[in-house]
């Protein structure tokens, strides 16, 4: 089975939804926020305080 390009590496609430999603091949981090389940959503990605992308360390060995 092909590994997914994207996980769920956090989230919180059920109708008011924040969830960080990590890119598997490149490691960005994305929030997405919706806050309902009628009204769509939005997503960003997540920066540090110098404005670069944060970004999670891959593990390549095992792709």
């Amino acid at each position: 089975m092909a590994k997914e390009r994207f996980v769920e590496t956090y989230s919180q609430g059920v109708t008011n939804v924040r969830k960080i999603i990590v890119d598997t091949e490149t490691g960005v981090n994305y929030l997405l926020i919706s806050s309902n389940m009628t009204s769509g959503c939005g997503i960003a990605v997540l920066v540090d305080k110098d404005g670069k992308p944060i970004v999670t360390p891959i593990d390549t060995e095992n792709q």
